[in-house]
């Protein structure tokens, strides 16, 4: 039985990577449903056993432990120093300066189901229409062949992307699935997602737009302070 020891003060938040895994794909595993719950709530939460069985779902210390270790090993979740809240602006004034950190070019946009961009920054009017227009046509294509491409090719990405002939991206087309909505991240030239920018898109996203929304009784933070950022480890 492995031995475990939860670091006093920190507040759970997901890394980058984590925030990518929770929305790369619908299909559900435990670690999958951890972050997205993590992801849904209106501040980040106290790093305890009570709220770790909360956002897990889980009865069983042990369980929730081990489960915590494996997605803390993968890099995918993080303990801060002092606890963050949901950002109450508007979506249309918070979406712009998370989208320009996303790309190297500072060009991408986020683009809707249906064809339709939610935000942009860097592209013309015109290039934004097309792009989020062909984003949802690639998500057609990508549901008609994913079988082929997953179960005989093995490729577990389902993003897409125009590449030069070093094999560099040109401009891609990346999935966020949150709950029953897909969202298209459209970026030009090499992403960079490692930021904490990334994450907070993804917060802003499922918090709006997730379906089972957050805890009827929130996880506990423990506090009302607001802060920037600060990167620990458990």
């Amino acid at each position: 039985m492995a031995s475990y020891k939860l670091e006093d003060g920190l507040y759970l938040y997901p890394t980058p990577a984590g925030a990518y895994y929770a929305i790369a794909s619908n299909d559900t595993d435990k670690s999958r449903q951890f972050l997205c719950t993590l992801l849904q709530q209106q501040h980040t939460p106290l790093l305890n056993i009570a709220n770790i069985k909360q956002l897990m779902n889980m009865d069983t210390e042990e369980s929730c432990l081990d489960l915590l270790y494996h997605c803390q090993r993968l890099g995918w979740v993080q303990g801060i120093n002092q606890p963050l809240h949901f950002p109450q602006e508007p979506l249309e004034k918070l979406l712009p300066g998370l989208l320009v950190k996303l790309s190297q070019t500072g060009k991408a946009l986020l683009a809707d189901n249906q064809g339709f961009y939610l935000a942009s920054n860097g592209f013309p009017h015109e290039v934004a229409e097309e792009l989020s227009a062909l984003s949802a046509e690639i998500a057609v294509v990508y549901n008609r062949r994913s079988g082929v491409l997953i179960k005989n090719l093995g490729l577990a990405s389902n993003a897409w992307a125009v590449i030069d002939a070093t094999g560099n991206s040109k401009i891609g087309f990346w999935p966020i699935m949150i709950g029953a909505q897909r969202f298209h991240l459209v970026v030009s030239g090499p992403p960079n997602f490692n930021q904490p920018e990334f994450v907070s898109l993804i917060w802003v996203l499922t918090v709006r737009y997730s379906k089972t929304g957050s805890h009827d009784e929130p996880v506990s933070s423990n506090s009302t302070k607001t802060s920037h950022r600060k990167n620990k480890t458990q």
